[in-house]
Parts: structure tokens; C-alpha cells; sequence
């Protein structure tokens, strides 16, 4: 058990012993650790602004930029209704914010996820399709998804499709190669096994080959989850209207730090929290895989 615990990068494999003979929770502990490297991060900050050795004007530390909310959450109004009438408040604004930038990254993965696992199913298992498919894909998945923009552009214009559809592309092409890998590692040892038990060409597809290579496609899917907020911050930068990438901006062409840093905090927090809620959804979908370590935050 201390073996996995160690290579699992998440909690020292020591803390997890010394927790159980202590009867504190082990949820417990993996917040403590959670809370002190965090704070040791925000402690180095604040003590270099306190030394005199950062600007607070160009790195401000925490205690300023998270201070203000009120100042801060004003400009998170949509670009689209500047100029019109709202009675939102600083605090609707920044959820309005947010949650269109989620509602981007949700959509684009979904779509993204569903997508690659079809064509890399059809790829591998109608030899034309593959034939015809996989080396255009094999071409087209070195392209950096931020090369995309101005094709999404030209395609959809300006608003959500091209936000969506840049997150789609950052995930399609690897997850669609990677669909293809796990089918081929897939142990013919469970394909012989249905066989045996006269297992047809549709229950091998939903019965083996799906539930072996659902775990590590899930893996993918949380590794290009955070690829998917910086995408989708790129593509709101270019005027979708609404987003935490135009926040982004408007901080650059502004100089105003203090709302860069507020709005960085609030991307990573989000991010952290888009990724707790995809591990409940995995723990959930794959029922039969055991809890490991490597699961947890």
C-alpha cells in the first residue's frame, strides 16, 4: 500500500499511515496539505512584496489584489450589454461571467469526448473508414488547436460556436489517436473470453472493448481538461462578447495587474473544481474500477 501511495504524486505516502493510526479522516488530510502548500506559495509572495523586492503596482501581492472584490467584480460586465440598461450586480456579473466560460468548456469536451471515441471505434473496426480517415487525422492532430482560431472564425464568426469548437479541436484529435492505442492494448485474452461465451460483434463493443478502454480515456479527458481553459480563453479574447479570456485582455490593455491576478486566482480555482467534479463522474461511470490513490485530489 505505501508503494502505490508513493507513486501516485498526490500525498506522501507516510502521511496516509501516520493519519489511519491517528483516526483522522484521510480527506482531512489531503485538505491540511492542501491548505499548507497553498499557503507557503501566498506566504514567499507576500514576503517578497513585504521585503521591498516586488512592485505592488506590477506584482501585487494576494492580500491587495483579493481584497478589493467589489472593485474587481465590475469589470467582469459582458462586453455585449455595455451601453444598456442591467440592474446585475458586481457579484451577478462575475457569475454570469463564469458560467458562460463553463458552459463553453463543457460543451467543447462533451462534444469533443463523444466524438473522438466514435470515429476512433469506426476507425478501427471498418477497415475503409480507417483507410480513409486515420491519416488525415494523423496529419491534422500535430496542429496546435490555437492555429485553429481564425479557421473557427471564418466558419462560425463571433460568438459561442468558435469558443466551443476551439475546445473540441484540442481535444478531438488526441483523444481519437488515443481511443485507437487503448482498443489495440485491449488483452485479447477478454476479446477470446466473449467469444467463448458467444459474446456478438455489438456486445464485445459495450461489454469489453468499451469498459477496458474507458479508464484511460478518462485520464486523457482530465489531462486536456485544463488544455481545454487555456483554449477557451483564447478564443474568448478575440471578442466573443463574454468570458473570463475577455477579462483577460481587458487587464493587458488596461495595465491593471491587480485584475489580472484576481482573475487568474478565480481560472485556477475553477479549474480545480471542474476537475474534482470530472473524478466524481469517473468514480460513477466506472463502478467497477477500485479507488486508487491516483484518483484523489
Amino acid at each position: 500500500m505505501k508503494a502505490v501511495a508513493a507513486g501516485t504524486g498526490t500525498t506522501p505516502a507516510w502521511s496516509g499511515a501516520r493519519a489511519s493510526r491517528l483516526g483522522v479522516p484521510p480527506g482531512v488530510v489531503r485538505a491540511l496539505w492542501w491548505v499548507a502548500s497553498i499557503g507557503c506559495f501566498a506566504g514567499m509572495w507576500e514576503a517578497v512584496w513585504a521585503l521591498g523586492w516586488a512592485d505592488p503596482l506590477l506584482l501585487p501581492p494576494p492580500h491587495i489584489f483579493l481584497r478589493n472584490f467589489a472593485d474587481q467584480a465590475q469589470f467582469f460586465v459582458p462586453s455585449d450589454v455595455v451601453g444598456e440598461t442591467t440592474s446585475a450586480s458586481a457579484l451577478e456579473s462575475l457569475g454570469m461571467t463564469v458560467v458562460a466560460s463553463s458552459l463553453r468548456v463543457i460543451a467543447g469536451l462533451s462534444l469533443g469526448f463523444v466524438g473522438s471515441v466514435a470515429v476512433g471505434l469506426l476507425i478501427r473496426y471498418f477497415g475503409l473508414f480507417g483507410n480513409l480517415v486515420l491519416p488525415t487525422i494523423t496529419l491534422l492532430a500535430p496542429i496546435s488547436p490555437i492555429a485553429w482560431l481564425p479557421v473557427a472564425i471564418f466558419v462560425f464568426g463571433i460568438g459561442n460556436p468558435p469558443a466551443i469548437f476551439m475546445v473540441f479541436i484540442s481535444l478531438f484529435f488526441v483523444m481519437t489517436l488515443s481511443t485507437i492505442s487503448q482498443i489495440d492494448a485491449v488483452s485479447r485474452t477478454y476479446v477470446n473470453v466473449g467469444l467463448i461465451m458467444g459474446a456478438s460483434r455489438r456486445q464485445l463493443f459495450l461489454q469489453v472493448i468499451i469498459p477496458a478502454i474507458l479508464p484511460s480515456l478518462f485520464m486523457v479527458l482530465r489531462m486536456n481538461l485544463f488544455g481545454a481553459w487555456m483554449v477557451v480563453l483564447v478564443a474568448e479574447a478575440t471578442g466573443v462578447g463574454s468570458g473570463l479570456g475577455q477579462i483577460v485582455m481587458l487587464a493587458r490593455s488596461t495595465f491593471n495587474s491587480s485584475l489580472s491576478f484576481f482573475t487568474m486566482t478565480l481560472i485556477g480555482a475553477i479549474g480545480f473544481l471542474f476537475d474534482v467534479a470530472l473524478r466524481q463522474v469517473q468514480s460513477r461511470v466506472l463502478f467497477w474500477v477500485p479507488a486508487s490513490g491516483v484518483n484523489r485530489p
